[in-house]
């Protein structure tokens, strides 16, 4: 059972970056998959989940309106399109996957990925 995140990288303020979530050992779309993020010296953060039976979409207030989380069970991915980055945005983001809903404690974890947003 893994989940690979993936698409970090360096964006300038204002930028967009699509972080994806693989599943493999495991279906995925039985599964909420939540997003994360752990900014230096701060405390996990949670941004984003879409549920295992409606694809019901939530997120943080700091980043709604500009992520929008979507899922592609043939592909077993989870993807987080992220606009209007900002610089507050820089965290290593992680995914991870729950068997009930959104609101659990998340068996599985990725391994995150680097997101920077600084011109």
């Amino acid at each position: 059972v893994q989940l690979q995140a993936s698409g970090g990288g360096l964006v300038q303020p204002g930028g967009s970056l699509r972080l994806s979530c693989a599943a493999s050992g495991f279906a995925s779309v039985y599964y909420a998959i939540g997003w994360f993020r752990q900014a230096p010296g701060k405390e996990r953060e949670w941004v984003s989940c879409i549920s295992s039976s409606e694809g019901s979409a939530y997120y943080a207030d700091s980043v709604k309106g500009r992520f929008t989380v979507s899922r592609d069970n043939a592909k077993n991915t989870v993807y987080l399109q992220m606009n209007g980055l900002k610089a507050e945005d820089t965290a290593l983001y992680y995914c991870a996957a729950d068997p009930t809903d959104c609101w659990g404690s998340y068996e599985y974890w990725g391994q995150g990925t680097l997101v920077t947003v600084s011109s």
